[in-house]
């Protein structure tokens, strides 16, 4: 069958670039982040080629996830870093997953699926230090440690906690993050036992804050070679990995005043070209970027207008050329023109997260390089 005109290309040469930048400048070992379809890159292919390039660990959100890379044949550790719902306990154990443990609650459930199963369970503590989602709070978290270190049933390989602001370099918060976890971690001393690998660094703290590196790092967004937020600092030498490229299906000349799309919320002040592009809503791309987003057409920048639709959106390409087949770049580079994720987000008023981890399975993946 014929390819899809729209596709994501992915590099995972670049990908591999991103890792060894991200080792060299942290000096320690890397868990990668592949959650969510590894930012929109895809989770298999993703995991197993960081996996041939010697990755020291993975993270996942869900158990879902984990199981997939399993049967996948990933034999690399793995974290699952959401919170643990009590019934799959046991699955984690089962497909040898390490469970983020972060409440006593859990802590109990996991062993009894561990007990059950009659095998023990790796774990890694979760403390809060501010961000208030999930873990237990670093100025209470002591009973919860020592219940943890004195279980026959679990494993401590880690103890973490994540960084709210660390994607800002000026933000004072994530010094208090790091004081509240250090403290938290004395609990191992005064109880005479082992300190797990300690992990706080996520993207930004990678770029920004060398006292978060500790034993591991955390990457996500920054493996995939685009920087948090405006407000980051490019410390580190990454590639963006993803490319998003469609082609013209449609051209035809519009009037002056005739309006474009949905709610005839566009229309020209002249007689105008306008090429059609079969990508839409459906397929992730934001419906935000409505009358604002530009993409790449023949080298040249060009503005979508009208409303983008669920399956294709419109382009004013003014008097220029474009023929049908002709390629449309959305994020990627074009001759000496580019458009990188964090502009498309910023014209979308989002965040590069949100725009890569929505581009959907409708989209086929194509890889380059490894």
């Amino acid at each position: 069958m014929t390819q899809r005109p729209t596709r994501i290309l992915v590099d995972l040469d670049a990908i591999a670039h991103n890792l060894r930048a991200i080792r060299a400048h942290a000096g320690v070992p890397v868990m990668a982040i592949v959650k969510a379809n590894a930012y929109g890159h895809g989770l298999v292919p993703v995991a197993l080629h960081l996996q041939a390039q010697g990755v020291d660990q993975l993270g996942v959100a869900f158990l879902e996830e984990g199981i997939t890379l399993r049967e996948a044949g990933i034999k690399v550790p793995i974290l699952v870093l959401g919170g643990i719902f009590g019934p799959q306990a046991a699955q984690f154990i089962a497909h040898d997953l390490e469970i983020t443990v972060s409440s006593l609650d859990k802590l109990r459930q996991v062993e009894d699926a561990a007990r059950g199963l009659g095998r023990k369970a790796t774990i890694h503590l979760k403390i809060d230090t501010g961000m208030e989602r999930i873990g237990v709070h670093s100025y209470s978290c002591g009973p919860f440690i020592e219940a943890a270190v004195a279980s026959p049933w679990c494993t401590i390989k880690g103890i973490y906690s994540h960084l709210a602001c660390a994607d800002d370099p000026g933000s004072e918060m994530t010094a208090l993050q790091v004081e509240r976890f250090g403290e938290a971690c004395t609990h191992f001393e005064r109880l005479g036992a082992p300190m797990p690998l300690r992990h706080l660094a996520n993207s930004g703290g990678v770029l920004h804050f060398p006292d978060t590196w500790l034993d591991i790092v955390r990457p996500g967004i920054l493996l995939y070679g685009v920087l948090p937020d405006p407000l980051s600092q490019a410390t580190v030498d990454v590639r963006a990995a993803l490319s998003l490229v469609s082609q013209v299906v449609y051209f035809k000349v519009v009037k002056a005043g005739h309006p474009v799309s949905y709610g005839a919320t566009w229309a020209p002040e002249h007689d105008t070209r306008v090429v059609t592009v079969p990508i839409g809503y459906g397929d992730g791309w934001p419906r935000a970027l409505s009358s604002r987003g530009e993409v790449l057409v023949r080298g040249r920048r060009h503005r979508i207008v009208g409303r983008i639709c669920m399956d294709q959106f419109m382009v004013d390409i003014g008097q220029d050329s474009a023929w049908n087949e002709d390629e449309v770049v959305l994020v990627g580079r074009q001759g000496d023109a580019s458009i990188t994720a964090e502009a498309v987000a910023q014209a979308a008023g989002t965040i590069p997260y949100e725009i890569l981890t929505g581009l959907n399975q409708r989209i086929p993946r194509v890889y380059r390089g490894g």
